[in-house]
């Protein structure tokens, strides 16, 4: 049947390595409960910036999260303490990465926290855990916003070698619906510019459109991607030639994403990356086992379970090239199966960070 042998070569990829991940895990007894499961914090960690007083502020905010699960109060209400000081004292630090032509912006926004996290404080003082919660999101949104302000620029050039494909200098967000609603996805091009370049552009090109769900196992994967026809990926109309894509995985801190091989025969284990394959809803590029630079159109949704992949210690980081993540709609890939298909696809923002090559 048409397609089985790239789909049960990543089947037994992904199976391998799962057991890896839980044999590892178990041998090394490692707690793995301060792992960031929210992919909207690993995508603020993400942005290429530098200021140590806006990731202080970040940090604290995250944290309460934390202890918010368990109604620790007194952590929660520190955290919130430290917030509000680094508001009320660090603006001028808080700005100096902020481009001049941004800085009236940057500054409504460091108002607007700062009112906020006077509701903040009220909320905490009651012990109201949903009023906690939902002013919290609110002003973490507010910090990514403030902390894009801060990017300039892309932070590193895509090898000369893959200038032959669509690259994502930026980010971008994409919505796909389904025969059982909708999915949004947050596009990551600072971290995987060819892999986010790849999808946005079939996005855009209209290429999954109709496209059917080719897996859904329950606990760690739902893939689609897979072209109608004998062919296993996108063939470019202009070159007539299967579009590889590389695999891409960007370690925090370096300069540059590796490329063309996992992390492991690059010589790095369980390296700290911008992408980790922590959070439900992880999007990757699918690829046969064997072929690192192998990947085209076929992507896949990773439904980690904490058993068997632990966030903070899973062997899927840096043997897939994770490019996004669900954003909104996890009750919709919960029911996903290759019953259902994907309806239409489209990039809703971020369309003008994407670069086709000349």
């Amino acid at each position: 049947m048409k397609g089985n042998w790239w789909r049960n070569l990543l089947k037994t990829s992904l199976v391998g390595v799962l057991l890896l991940s839980l044999s590892v895990g178990l041998s090394a007894g490692l707690a793995q409960g301060d792992a960031v499961t929210d992919p909207n914090a690993i995508l603020r960690s993400a942005l290429p910036i530098k200021n140590d007083t806006v990731r202080k502020l970040q940090a604290n905010l995250e944290d309460i999260g934390n202890y918010l699960r368990s109604k620790r109060w007194g952590p929660i209400a520190q955290d919130v303490k430290t917030a509000a000081r680094i508001l009320n004292i660090s603006q001028d630090k808080l700005l100096a990465t902020v481009p001049d032509d941004r800085q009236e912006k940057g500054k409504n926004l460091l108002e607007q926290m700062s009112q906020e996290i006077v509701s903040l404080k009220e909320a905490v003082e009651n012990k109201d855990k949903e009023q906690t919660w939902q002013v919290r999101k609110e002003i973490l949104d507010q910090v990514g916003e403030f902390e894009e302000l801060m990017v300039t620029g892309f932070p590193f050039e895509v090898p000369a070698e893959y200038a032959n494909l669509p690259q994502l200098l930026g980010r971008a967000t994409v919505e796909l619906e389904t025969t059982k609603g909708n999915l949004t996805i947050a596009v990551d091009g600072y971290s995987a510019p060819v892999n986010g370049g790849n999808f946005v552009d079939l996005v855009q090109r209209g290429f999954y459109n109709g496209l059917p769900i080719d897996r859904a196992e329950d606990n760690y994967i739902v893939q689609a991607g897979n072209p109608v026809g004998p062919e296993e990926g996108f063939i470019d109309p202009k070159t007539k030639q299967y579009r590889s894509i590389p695999l891409e995985v960007l370690i925090k801190d370096e300069a540059q994403p590796v490329y063309g091989m996992t992390l492991e025969d690059a010589g790095y284990y369980l390296a700290d990356i911008a992408l980790p394959f922590n959070s439900y809803g992880t999007v990757a590029l699918a690829r046969p086992e064997n072929e690192p630079n192998g990947g085209s159109s076929q992507f896949f949704f990773f439904k980690f379970d904490n058993e068997i992949a632990p966030p903070g210690f899973n062997l899927m980081d840096g043997r897939y090239s994770a490019f996004g993540y669900l954003i909104e709609g996890k009750n919709v890939l919960d029911q996903l199966t290759t019953e259902d298909k994907i309806i239409s696809a489209k990039v809703v923002s971020g369309l003008n960070n994407l670069v086709q090559p000349s």
